[in-house]
């Protein structure tokens, strides 16, 4: 969340609730809605880490509300973050972990548990595949496209696991 959060305040100073509902926008249906909580309590700390400053707006209809800008040091964050490769592949699977270590443990069927991982990622497939057709906007299309592209890759991967220890 803190980066998401710095990228946005990069455009322009916001308040909480602005920036959950640009995050909304942009994504739309394709990303969990941000918890309001979780960003506020995220503000908090960049602040406390000198990366964004805040002040009071005075408002006369409404209670006042504190608005959030980039410092100096919160443009550089953001620059590095965006310039630095995101991670790569998962080396740290849990669905692995279980299927290589199932034996020991005394359940040794490992065909049942790939193919209920199997059932579990074309379910996401097919939730997947709604959510594309209902997306008007090419972000939250790409995001879903990308997701759905690494679940076809893990039951490829499924199947070459059952291949190899089935």
């Amino acid at each position: 969340m803190k980066m998401p959060l710095l990228a946005l305040l990069a455009k322009e100073p916001a308040h909480g609730y602005e920036l959950k509902s640009q995050l909304e926008q942009i994504f739309g249906e394709a990303y969990p809605a941000p918890n309001i909580g979780q960003i506020y309590v995220t503000l908090q700390r960049l602040e406390r880490d000198g990366l964004v400053r805040s002040q009071d707006v005075v408002q006369t209809t409404r209670p006042n509300k504190r608005v959030y800008e980039l410092t100096d040091a919160g443009r550089e964050a953001v620059v590095e973050w965006v310039d630095k490769a995101s991670e790569g592949p998962r080396v740290h699977d849990g669905f692995f972990m279980k299927l290589a270590l199932s034996q020991l443990a005394g359940t040794s069927d490992r065909l049942g548990l790939i193919n209920r991982q199997r059932r579990h990622y074309l379910a996401q497939i097919r939730s997947l595949s709604l959510l594309a057709t209902a997306a008007d906007r090419r972000i939250p299309r790409l995001l879903i496209e990308g997701a759905m592209l690494h679940l076809q890759a893990d039951l490829d991967w499924l199947q070459r696991c059952q291949e190899e220890l089935v």
